[in-house]
């Protein structure tokens, strides 16, 4: 099995998740080397199953578009491509974005057939990726399917360069005893989705049987939907005594005109008839993050 963008944070753990199974070996693609058509079409050799994860996220997008561009959808095509010389038709499942809906007529709640209209780079990039691998599996080149993730909580380590990068260091910084500035108002909502979750979903997707995938190969993740304030509520739940870092508000204009443009409900119908699992509730997710990360 190949993943790209391996050495990220939900790539690292997919490989721990996968290397539970004997029989599967587990390759690591640095996010850089996808704009390296001939890296990339060495790496694929042979893979049974492609989990491409690599990409630039959502802040880095709009800061620059050039190279939004080279990395997500040049980047995508390279590793289709590859899986195309590579003549084995692997099972390919891309890590698309609840970020391809949007614009002024996207309903409240969005489901796998509503229209895309992404309002950034990130957006763009990646629902013009699904179109390819919806051709690339028409052609017979891959056996596609490309999950929309919703923002993916509570991610360890440093901050990175997403917009919705506040949805974990929310929890995060406050539980490590860091005070920290939420650049949203509380009353911002958004779909999220569970770390151990999304990982489960990803190894169902690829298992799925590509008829049951259907012509449209892209489908909604589980998610649930929370404001800014409801996560604020349940660290503090969670946490129950712990000492805990001060939380203030400090509305970011650039950060809230990105996620305002975002979704802020979905349903996954598609993903629930395949049998991808349900999303947790809020604190159970914080509670798997303490567990696993902090304890």
């Amino acid at each position: 099995m190949l993943i790209t963008g391996g050495r990220g944070f939900i790539g690292r753990q997919l490989a721990k998740r996968l290397e539970e199974r004997a029989e599967v070996a587990v390759f690591d693609l640095p996010d850089d080397d996808i704009r390296d058509p001939a890296a990339v079409t060495a790496a694929a050799e042979g893979a049974g199953v492609v989990f491409h994860l690599a990409s630039m996220v959502s802040g880095e997008c709009e800061r620059d578009f050039d190279g939004a561009f080279r990395t997500n959808l040049e980047g995508t095509r390279n590793v289709l491509e590859a899986c195309r010389a590579a003549g084995t038709k692997p099972r390919f499942v891309f890590a698309s974005t609840f970020a391809v809906f949007g614009g002024s007529a996207m309903p409240d709640t969005v489901a796998d057939t509503t229209h895309l209209a992404p309002q950034t780079t990130y957006g763009i990039t990646k629902a013009a990726s699904e179109l390819l691998v919806n051709d690339y599996t028409r052609k017979g080149f891959v056996d596609g399917r490309a999950a929309r993730l919703p923002t993916v909580i509570v991610r360890p380590g440093p901050p990175n360069a997403a917009a919705s990068s506040f949805a974990s260091a929310v929890f995060r910084e406050p539980l490590s005893g860091q005070d920290y500035s939420l650049p949203v108002d509380l009353d911002t909502r958004m779909p999220v989705i569970g770390e151990r979750t999304v990982i489960e979903c990803l190894v169902r997707l690829a298992e799925v049987e590509s008829d049951a995938v259907g012509d449209d190969r892209a489908l909604n993740l589980p998610s649930i939907s929370v404001t800014a304030g409801e996560m604020v509520e349940s660290l503090k739940r969670v946490a129950g005594g712990k000492p805990l870092g001060r939380i203030t508000v400090e509305p970011d204009s650039a950060v809230q005109a990105i996620v305002r443009g975002w979704a802020t409900r979905a349903t996954a119908d598609r993903a629930r008839a395949l049998g991808l699992p349900e999303c947790d509730d809020l604190d159970s997710i914080v509670e798997a993050y303490i567990e696993t990360w902090l304890a």
